[in-house]
C-alpha cells in the first residue's frame, strides 16, 4: 500500500518559463511541455483553453476571449491565471488528483526579489502541493546540462529564456555570481516586430515575429544571405501586405538585444574569482535555453569573449531536467536550493 501512495503523491518539478512551462514527474521524466499561455472567457472568467491550443489563439480570438501570457520577464505577472494554469497542469500530470499532494520544485531567475518568489510559492500551494522549494534557473540548468557544480572547480551557465537571461559562475554547489537581464526570445521578437512596424509600416503578429527569427535571426554574420517573406497589416492602407526582408536585416534589427546578453557574460567574467576564471578557461561556457538556438549565438559569444563556448544537448529542457534531478535526488542535493525564507 505504500509504494502505492508513493505513486500517487509523485513529486514533481515545474520550469515556469515566460514562453514555455515543462513538468517533469519523479520516475518518469519530462512529461509536460507547453506554452505558457492561458486563453480566458472573459464574460464568464472561465478558462477556454491552456498550452498550446491557447498559443494557437494568439492574435486570433473573438472580443470575450483573450490569450494572456501570465508570465513576464520570468516573473509572475498575473497570479491569479499563472495558480490557475499551474493547477491545470498538475492535474494533466497527476490524473486522480485526490490523492496527489505532490511536493513542488519551482524553477525561477535568480534575480527575482523576496516577494516574486514568495508570489511563485504561493501558486504552488494553491496548485495543490504539498510542499514547494524553489530552485534558481541558471543552477537548475547547470545540472541538467550536467555540469559537476558540487566540486570546487568553476562551471559557467549561460541560460537565454523567453524572458529572461541568466548568467551565473557556480561551484561547491552555490552561485559565486550571477547576473540576470530581463532580456530573452520575446525581446527579440519585440524588436523584430518594432523593425517592421518603423522601417516598412508593417504590422507583425507576436507568432509572425517569433516564426520570421527562427528561420533567418542570427547572432553574428554566418554568411548565408537568406530571405524570408513576411505577411501582416500595412499601417497606411490598413491592408494585408507581404514584404521579403533578408536575414541582415533581421541580425541589424536584434543587435542591440544580443549585445545585451553578451554584455551580461561579460560583466559576470569580470567580477569572477581569479581561481575560477581559470577553470572556465579550461571547460569552457554552457550555453543553454531556447535563445541559445538562435544562429551564430554560440560563435558570437566564442569571438566576444575568448571563451570555449557549447551548446548543451537538451538546451529547451536543461533547467527541466536540473529541476527533475533533484527531485529524484531530493536529500543530495537538498543544498542547491534556496533556502527557505526565515519569517520574523
Amino acid at each position: 500500500m505504500g509504494s502505492k501512495l508513493a505513486f500517487l503523491g509523485r513529486d514533481m518539478a515545474v520550469d515556469l518559463g515566460t514562453a514555455n512551462t515543462l513538468v517533469y514527474v519523479r520516475g518518469r521524466g519530462i512529461v509536460l511541455n507547453e506554452p505558457s499561455v492561458v486563453a480566458i472567457n472573459t464574460a464568464t472568467g472561465k478558462i477556454v483553453a491552456v498550452g498550446i491550443e491557447a498559443k494557437r489563439m494568439i492574435g486570433r480570438t473573438p472580443g470575450n476571449i483573450v490569450a494572456v501570457r501570465p508570465l513576464k520577464d520570468g516573473v509572475i505577472a498575473d497570479f491569479d491565471v499563472t495558480e490557475r494554469m499551474l493547477r491545470y497542469f498538475i492535474q494533466r500530470v497527476h490524473k486522480r488528483r485526490h490523492f496527489a499532494k505532490p511536493r513542488i520544485i519551482i524553477a525561477v531567475p535568480s534575480g527575482i526579489t523576496g516577494v516574486e518568489q514568495r508570489a511563485v510559492k504561493e501558486a504552488g500551494y494553491q496548485a495543490g502541493a504539498r510542499k514547494v522549494y524553489i530552485i534558481e534557473e541558471p543552477m537548475a540548468a547547470a545540472l541538467g546540462a550536467g555540469l559537476p557544480v558540487h566540486e570546487p572547480t568553476g562551471n559557467m551557465v549561460v541560460d537565454i529564456g523567453g524572458g529572461t537571461t541568466e548568467v551565473a559562475i557556480i561551484s561547491m554547489g552555490g552561485v559565486v555570481t550571477s547576473q540576470s537581464i530581463r532580456v530573452g526570445g520575446d525581446e527579440l521578437d519585440q524588436a523584430v516586430i518594432s523593425f517592421a512596424k518603423k522601417e516598412y509600416s508593417l504590422m507583425l503578429g507576436e507568432r509572425t515575429a517569433e516564426e520570421i527569427k527562427m528561420a533567418i535571426g542570427s547572432a553574428c554574420d554566418t554568411g548565408d544571405d537568406c530571405h524570408a517573406e513576411i505577411r501582416g497589416r500595412d499601417l497606411v492602407s490598413g491592408l494585408p501586405k507581404t514584404i521579403v526582408v533578408s536575414a541582415e536585416e533581421i541580425r541589424r534589427a536584434t543587435e542591440e538585444q544580443v549585445n545585451a546578453i553578451v554584455d551580461a557574460v561579460r560583466t559576470t567574467l569580470d567580477k569572477c574569482p581569479p581561481e575560477l576564471s581559470g577553470d572556465i578557461m579550461d571547460r569552457g561556457i554552457a550555453l543553454t535555453g531556447g535563445g541559445a538556438l538562435l544562429k551564430g549565438m554560440e560563435e558570437r559569444l566564442k569571438i566576444e569573449t575568448g571563451m570555449p563556448v557549447h551548446l548543451v544537448d537538451n538546451a529547451l529542457d536543461s533547467v527541466a531536467l536540473g529541476s527533475g534531478r533533484c527531485v529524484e535526488e531530493f536529500d543530495g542535493l537538498q543544498q542547491v536550493l534556496v533556502p527557505e525564507a526565515r519569517h520574523s
